[in-house]
């Protein structure tokens, strides 16, 4: 072990996901964390390197028998301009939602201090809930996009924010686009600028470049966000293949299908960050491996908005990214452990099909292990952070949740509950009050 100062040193029982296949506990371990938020040791708890390490460290949290210390939760689909909407309006189809509910509301963060005061809400509740990374579509006003970013950092949440980026006449309203392709590509360039330059903000803050989607997007748009990218360094997020209408959409205009048409325009690359997907064929989820990008699977979203389920073990297996997204606010709830279950349920709809008969896919159901892999060690493989497992070399992004006191029903019970079901009870269960302690890069988060 490195002899370089050790900030923390947290003692206790470890539950993660470094694979889909199955849930690792290490029980009894200390976990070292040096002042930089990286872990550089996980340690036998009783051994003397541990009792080292505790000895030179400026804090040391002992969970109770309670307690479990978990990865933190990677929410890889944010529309954070409409978590004032969250839990309501779901009751037209995608493109029709967009222009009655979700684009006059994302036309007010023109006025800062409504963004703000969304801002400041959103960013800690996501916190509260476990989730120390979020990746935020902002809205097309780069100030309120720069205030997102710097709120994330006043509080101590992992981020990629994204100015959008929309000017198709025909595929957004008047009132709420880009003027022009190169207004948009600027604003843009502008966005990735400041959130790089905001004051405390030492790299746990990033931009990402985000065209809304291709209906959303002129060619000259695309063509211009695909060479901002790359010129900057900066990955990418937008919508693929969502809903029947959307993946129509673009077969009808260019005869390729979205994720062609996303490589062509140069927006397919290391990173990338496909929204839903649902729709997305064989030979497009070979274009999404080959390029090392991989799809945000927001199954509760899906539910309402995108005609399919996401066949999530089935593009698990062909070894392409997969991480997890509440997708607000077409998902109703902020919190990833829920969207953990949706995407259980899901699954097992899709093997069943409707009524056991119409529909049902053999071998597509997931169970809760490979769900919570998606909320972890997923996202993190596709954004190419080293997160989402408790290993050395990783950011110390963790949360320990107390099954001891919960008026949710999580509880163990010594005689029936081995560390898988405990686990499972976890992940099904816990809420934002069962949440005792958040790190992020090693900073405990005030609650």
């Amino acid at each position: 072990m490195s002899e370089e100062n050790t900030e923390l040193v947290v003692i206790g029982t470890v539950h993660h996901v470094p694979t889909p296949a199955a849930l690792e506990v290490l029980a009894n371990v200390s976990v070292v964390v040096n002042g930089n938020g990286l872990i550089t040791a996980v340690l036998p708890a009783d051994s003397p390197e541990a009792a080292e390490a505790v000895r030179r460290a400026n804090t040391v949290v002992r969970l109770g028998q309670h307690e479990r210390l978990l990865p933190g939760l990677i929410d890889t689909h944010v529309h954070a301009p409409q978590w004032p909407q969250l839990g309501t309006g779901l009751d037209l189809p995608l493109e029709q939602w967009l222009f009655d509910y979700t684009f006059p509301l994302e036309a007010k963060y023109a006025d800062t201090s409504f963004a703000q005061s969304v801002w400041q809400h959103m960013v800690p509740t996501f916190l509260r809930h476990g989730t120390t990374t979020s990746v935020y579509y902002a809205t097309v006003h780069t100030e309120s996009t720069t205030l997102l970013a710097q709120t994330c950092v006043e509080h101590g949440q992992r981020a990629y924010v994204g100015r959008v980026a929309m000017d198709h006449p025909e595929g957004t309203p008047e009132w709420y686009r880009d003027a022009t392709a190169q207004q948009g590509i600027d604003s843009s360039q502008r966005s990735i600028e400041e959130i790089g330059a905001l004051a405390g903000n030492t790299g746990l803050v990033s931009a990402i470049v985000t065209p809304r989607f291709i209906p959303a997007c002129s060619d000259e748009l695309l063509v211009g966000l695909g060479e901002l990218a790359t010129r900057t360094g900066t990955l990418v997020q937008t919508h693929c293949s969502e809903s029947h209408w959307e993946h129509g959409y673009v077969l009808e205009r260019y005869g390729r299908s979205d994720t062609e048409m996303l490589k062509h325009f140069g927006l397919l690359k290391q990173g990338t960050v496909l929204a839903h997907g649902v729709h997305i064929g064989d030979s497009d989820y070979g274009l999404i491996k080959e390029a090392h990008a991989g799809v945000a699977h927001c199954p509760m979203s899906n539910s309402y908005f995108a005609n399919g389920v996401f066949p999530a073990r089935r593009v698990l297996g062909m070894g392409v990214h997969v991480g997890l997204g509440t997708d607000i606010s077409a998902g109703t709830d902020a919190g990833l452990m829920k969207q953990c279950v949706h995407a259980v349920t899901s699954s097992r709809m899709l093997e069943d099909g409707v009524n056991g008969i119409d529909g049902a896919v053999e071998n597509s159901r997931i169970d809760i292990v490979a769900a919570f892999y998606m909320a972890t060690t997923g996202g993190a493989n596709m954004l190419g952070l080293n997160a989402g497992v408790i290993a050395a070399g990783n950011h110390f992004d963790a949360i320990v949740v107390d099954t001891s006191s919960s008026d949710s029903g999580l509880r163990i019970y010594a005689d029936v509950d081995g560390e898988e079901r405990i686990f499972e009870k976890i992940v099904r269960l816990s809420g934002p009050r069962d949440i005792s302690h958040i790190w992020v890069a090693g900073k405990k988060i005030k609650q």
